[in-house]
């Protein structure tokens, strides 16, 4: 029997766009690897961790859209973001300052 999963083309241009952004962030920072979260009906969030410690994000329409993305791209991925992955991002103070907020020296609403 012949297989005959159907492919929507709409889906796979995204996957490859998406692949195409991935590859240039890998390449960028010597390196990268990633994780897919599950957003609900918003899609994907895919997190990036450059070897260099930088990192971003990318939203796909679905989560299947996002693992064909990020296989296409050939990084490693993760089940989730903890331990020696999630040790690897640099924050800087722009960060520290958004999540902590005040407590750190945010922005006061005096």
């Amino acid at each position: 029997m012949a297989d005959t999963q159907q492919v929507d083309p709409k889906a796979e241009r995204k996957a490859a766009r998406l692949a195409k952004q991935i590859s240039s962030f890998s390449k960028a920072h010597g390196g990268a690897e990633g994780q897919v979260a599950y957003l609900g009906e918003r899609g994907a969030r895919i997190v990036l961790v450059g070897d260099d410690g930088n990192w971003g994000d990318l939203v796909a329409p679905s989560y299947e859209i996002a693992e064909k993305a990020v296989e296409k791209s050939g990084i490693t991925t993760h089940e989730s973001f903890d331990g020696e992955f999630a040790a690897k991002v640099r924050t800087g103070r722009y960060e520290w300052t958004r999540m902590a907020g005040i407590q750190v020296g945010g922005p006061k609403n005096n």
